[in-house]
């Protein structure tokens, strides 16, 4: 009966783990924390980090340019966190967080029409955004959100 029990248990001790490891964060554009494509078209040209593309591995002829927001510690090791951002073998603009808080972001929310404000009126997106980066300044990681 002892070795049932401790079966179970152990069971669920090893279980419960796996299935918080299921849980999963859902970051949109303009929310603090939010790395990855940006659809450019109809935005403002995009102030970029690097004047030409960077790509890791071979990129087909003609293939259009990606535009990405990414913490500096992965543009800094690019060739370790393309993967990250399915973007190996692509040319890849990184675009300034600056561009990114200042235009993108707020006309992207506005044009969905996402308000943290349940709907009462546009939000101040780059408030919230400096606040949030405070915490980022102060040397924890490398601006990822974990």
């Amino acid at each position: 009966m002892k070795k049932a029990v401790l079966a179970i248990a152990l069971v669920a001790a090893l279980s419960t783990p796996a299935l918080a490891a299921e849980v999963g964060v859902s970051v949109t554009i303009g929310q603090p924390g939010f790395y990855g494509r940006l659809d450019i078209g109809g935005f403002p040209p995009p102030q970029l980090i690097y004047d030409s593309p960077r790509y890791i591995g071979r990129v087909p002829p003609g293939r259009p340019p990606v535009y990405l927001r990414v913490p500096p510690g992965h543009i800094k090791h690019w060739d370790k966190h393309c993967r990250e951002y399915n973007a190996c073998g692509e040319p890849v603009f990184f675009v300034k967080d600056d561009w990114y808080h200042r235009e993108y972001a707020p006309r992207y929310q506005d044009r969905r029409g996402d308000y943290r404000d349940n709907g009462t009126g546009p939000h101040d997106y780059r408030q919230d955004e400096r606040h949030d980066n405070r915490e980022h300044d102060k040397g924890h990681g490398h601006g990822r959100d974990h």
